[in-house]
């Protein structure tokens, strides 16, 4: 009911994609979207089973998709250690992001890739070709709008003259003041061509950015601030990556674990406060469900862009032929050309009374219910995802 009042309420301000979030999201996992059911072949169980809306935004839909992406790229990884990399945009560029997500967010991805890619190769510091995986998250941890992007980067890069694997010195990958300039010199640089060339659109309290000599005033101090490039030391060992992407790639705003209770006084969930230390760094915190609803639609992306990107020898276009010569470089097998991997025949978890295997027995269409269960048979009295 608060989400059809929310919709009500704010009918002309939710952008179609917001409204296709919502709604999937609402839908996901019952009648809606149909479903089959499951028998054991064993004892008869069985149980419901409707279908997931698969929506990228829905916390519900994101496991199976992370699991699978994850067993992609899972041939990608070096016997290397991995380095963490954050970029972040600066307060008064994340509000004319927040109006023009698609510009600003694909600039984010340019410029952090490229200040990484250009430093890497300076002879100075590494001189050498490296490989990044990069996700853009635009929350912070409370649902607020803080868009940055995170980075994952073997420690080391091919030559340029493709003889040799150089290493990057233990604990350390680059420079993160170094990256840091480079970095606001190349965004601010082609922010500033977006708004020249038109591609940039101001409402409300930014509204006056439009005139172009309000928007060099606005920059004016971002120009004089230090941009905080954040670098972690590597990981263990590539599976410690593999665990990290889990967590990172298909996250969205805020997950199911995190919410604690949902009454007339709004919802509760735990977020960090990254003020404080220790134990106290986990705190609750409540919003009326208008805003809770409001901050998780702040985070809905445009439609077909892509928050994980590949660059430098991870690119798409050369990805095998330099990964191949990075791991002949470092002297480790070759991985398989292969790229079918044995599927199990039943994706479906085993029966909970008796393991048996599961198989469907019915499936109904969108909006319709299951005819009824089979004769003689038992319900688990739940349904599965």
């Amino acid at each position: 009911m608060r989400v059809l009042t929310y919709r009500a309420v704010h009918a002309g301000h939710l952008s179609l994609q917001q409204l296709k979030v919502m709604s999937a999201i609402e839908h996901c996992r019952t009648a809606a979207l149909g479903g089959h059911v499951e028998a054991c072949e064993d004892c008869g169980q069985w149980r419901i089973a409707y279908n997931s809306c698969r929506n990228r935004h829905c916390p519900k839909c994101q496991g199976a998709a992370a699991r699978t992406w994850l067993a992609e790229r899972e041939a990608d990884l070096l016997p290397v250690g991995y380095f963490h990399v954050v970029f972040t945009l600066p307060a008064e560029v994340a509000d004319i992001a927040f109006h023009n997500k698609a510009a600003v967010y694909d600039l984010l991805f340019r410029a952090a890739s490229e200040t990484m890619l250009t430093i890497a190769a300076d002879p100075k510091h590494l001189g050498a070709r490296i490989g990044i995986t990069a996700v853009l998250h635009t929350w912070g941890s409370a649902m607020t709008h803080h868009p940055h992007v995170h980075m994952i980067v073997p420690g080391g890069g091919i030559a340029p003259d493709g003889s040799r694997w150089i290493s990057s010195r233990p604990g350390f990958l680059l420079p993160v003041r170094v990256l840091g300039k480079l970095f606001r010199r190349l965004f601010l640089s082609r922010l500033v061509a977006l708004h020249d060339a038109g591609r940039l659109a101001f409402f409300g309290a930014i509204a006056h950015l439009a005139q172009r000599r309000a928007f060099l005033r606005h920059l004016s101090p971002v120009r004089k601030k230090r941009w905080v490039v954040y670098a972690k030391a590597p990981f263990a060992g590539p599976e410690a990556v593999l665990a990290y992407l889990s967590r990172y790639t298909h996250r969205v705003a805020i997950s199911n674990s995190r919410l604690i209770a949902f009454d007339k006084s709004g919802v509760t969930f735990r977020y960090k406060d990254y003020r404080r230390n220790g134990a106290d760094r986990q705190q609750l915190m409540t919003l009326a469900t208008d805003e809770f609803i409001r901050r998780f639609l702040l985070h809905v992306l445009p439609k077909g862009f892509h928050r994980i990107r590949h660059c430098g020898l991870l690119a798409g276009s050369a990805r095998k032929a330099s990964l191949a010569l990075a791991r002949e470089l470092l002297n480790v097998a070759a991985t398989s050309d292969d790229d079918t991997r044995d599927e199990p025949d039943n994706f479906r978890p085993p029966c909970p009374c008796c393991g048996g295997r599961m198989i469907v027995i019915e499936v109904f269409e969108r909006w319709r219910q299951p005819r009824g269960p089979p004769h003689g048979s038992r319900s688990t009295g739940r349904s599965t995802p």
